[in-house]
């Protein structure tokens, strides 16, 4: 069949995912190949000293950016969706929507980017004996008990925004469970959430006398491949506005960011990883055995079936870069220059390839925001030099190049060095990889790890969980990390770089220096 003829014959599978600043549709065929789009742009509003995205936003964004993939079949092939193989809805991970019997949300929705848990996420921490960060949904369930909250009393649902969508439009209250696991901590041996740890909460908050325990509240959880129930009349309604789309469709669990980054990179599979790397940065590598102990800089979630991921999330990367390319383009245009914002990039990119290993001694701090992995709760962007160091462009890229994923080599110092841990492949995606060859040069010396680029990384979530549908419907058997690799990527790695020794000593030089001089931030900070 060609794309018109999916299409037209229902065969075509849709991957919708809700991104912070975008909700985007994706339309594939029976190939995985995408053939249509859609989007909608939205920012989240701070309510009352809260992130937050309201109801009405978040089915207005729904049924907008479905009405744009309409629009987009219908100038490429003059026809209408009007049934489809599978779908899968995908969303931002964590976070706390809480619901009373009538399905009816108790607190306006908040988000990961919330920061009001310290005091709930320490104590949960210390009890579970895991780190358990601000933005996850336990995090935020237990502050508003310490806060003592009204509302908490009266709850009946607590999901995730991926969780809340799928539910109103099949009925399903599920959730996959690399989702789940940013809720609360699951044990990769049941595939369900910690037996021991929601026994832990539920008698830390026994005296508080709540009529619910807490899986009474949470959604069941099921792994990639598993039937998460249809589309019914009135979900094809509030999908599909317009009434074209037919009920009966069969849904995949619903799935956060974290996984569908994993799917769309081929990163399911132990001992593979992958790196985003666009405004903020994250790291994901799939574990053999648990780690020996928590730590506070690494998150542990899991795919989305069930298997064990060390993650090292980063608020920051390359955010200061742009700033500083934004700067050079004012200098060309100041000199009458006509600029090409791409190729302006690619130069300055491929000119730090020509800098010293170390970066001459300079230093680049790309903190436009807070960095918890690095202790600042605020950011400063700065940049550091002594008199003695060698102060040229080259050098002067490539610093901010390295200190656009420093973070991230710290997180990941403590899986490779400190726990020894084994990874096999991973994979880059995201705008720090757009020049070719630079930013894979630069993170393998920082991971001292071979890196990949595949052309299809760039086609994001909404692929990811358009992957994870065709597998609903697809997978004849196979395990997803196959399923993956013979299906959907049919072997294709990847153009890979491997690390140069010379490199890799010299991230090493930078980033000692990095440690050195991070209380000259943490000043910055304080005194701005």
């Amino acid at each position: 069949m060609d794309a018109k003829q999916t299409i037209e014959a229902g065969k075509a599978i849709l991957g919708i995912e809700f991104g912070s600043t975008r909700i985007k549709a994706v339309l594939i065929d029976h190939d995985n190949k995408p053939i249509a789009q859609g989007s909608h742009e939205w920012e989240n509003q701070l309510v009352d000293g809260l992130w937050t995205y309201s109801i009405e936003a978040i089915w207005y964004g729904l049924q907008d950016c479905y009405a744009d993939l309409r629009r987009n079949v219908q100038q490429q092939y003059d026809c209408e969706i009007e049934s489809l193989a599978a779908i899968g809805f995908s969303a931002m991970m964590h976070g706390y929507m809480a619901f009373n019997e009538k399905q009816e949300i108790l607190v306006p929705f908040r988000t990961w980017r919330n920061t009001n848990t310290g005091k709930a996420a320490a104590a949960l921490s210390e009890l579970f004996n895991y780190n358990i960060p601000l933005r996850w949904s336990i995090s935020h369930l237990y502050e508003a008990i310490i806060d003592n909250e009204e509302h908490v009393a009266d709850i009946k649902y607590l999901t995730t925004l991926a969780g809340y969508v799928h539910w109103q439009v099949t009925g399903q209250f599920v959730l996959g469970i690399g989702d789940a696991s940013g809720m609360i901590p699951v044990d990769p041996a049941t595939k369900t959430y910690d037996a021991g740890m929601v026994d832990k909460f539920n008698q830390l908050i026994a005296p508080k006398g709540f009529s619910w325990k807490l899986l009474d509240i949470l959604p069941k959880t099921l792994n990639a491949g598993e039937s998460a129930g249809f589309l019914t009349p009135e979900g094809a309604k509030r999908l599909d506005v317009s009434g074209h789309l037919k009920a009966g469709i069969p849904v995949c669990p619903p799935e956060g960011d974290a996984g569908t980054g994993m799917v769309a990179t081929n990163a399911v599979k132990q001992r593979t990883g992958n790196v985003s790397a666009g405004t903020s940065s994250f790291s994901m590598i799939v574990l053999e055995k648990p780690l020996s102990k928590p730590y506070e800089m690494i998150d542990m979630v899991t795919t989305p079936d069930g298997s064990l991921v060390a993650m090292v999330h980063c608020n920051n990367c390359t955010s200061d870069i742009n700033a500083w390319v934004s700067l050079f383009k004012e200098y060309q245009q100041l000199l009458g220059v006509t600029v090409d914002m791409n190729a302006l990039y690619e130069r300055l990119f491929n000119h730090a390839l020509l800098g010293d290993a170390d970066c001459g001694g300079l230093i680049s701090y790309n903190y436009v925001s807070g960095e918890p992995v690095t202790g600042l709760q605020d950011g400063r962007p700065l940049f550091v030099r002594s008199a003695n160091d060698k102060f040229n462009l080259a050098n002067f890229m490539r610093a901010h190049l390295y200190g656009a994923i420093g973070v991230l080599k710290l997180g990941n110092d403590i899986l490779l060095k400190e726990e020894n841990v084994k990874v096999d492949r991973i994979t880059g995606h995201g705008g720090y990889f757009k020049t070719a060859g630079v930013g894979q040069k630069m993170l393998a010396a920082a991971l001292n790890s071979p890196i990949s680029v595949m052309e299809t990384a760039g086609e994001g979530g909404a692929w990811g969980i358009a992957l994870l549908a065709a597998y609903l419907i697809n997978n004849k058997g196979m395990s997803l990390a196959d399923y993956l690799d013979v299906v959907v990527f049919a072997g294709n790695k990847g153009v890979s770089i491997s690390p140069d020794a010379a490199d890799v000593a010299g991230f090493e030089k930078y980033i000692e220096n990095y440690k050195q001089c991070l209380p000259v931030e943490q000043c910055a900070v304080d005194h701005k």
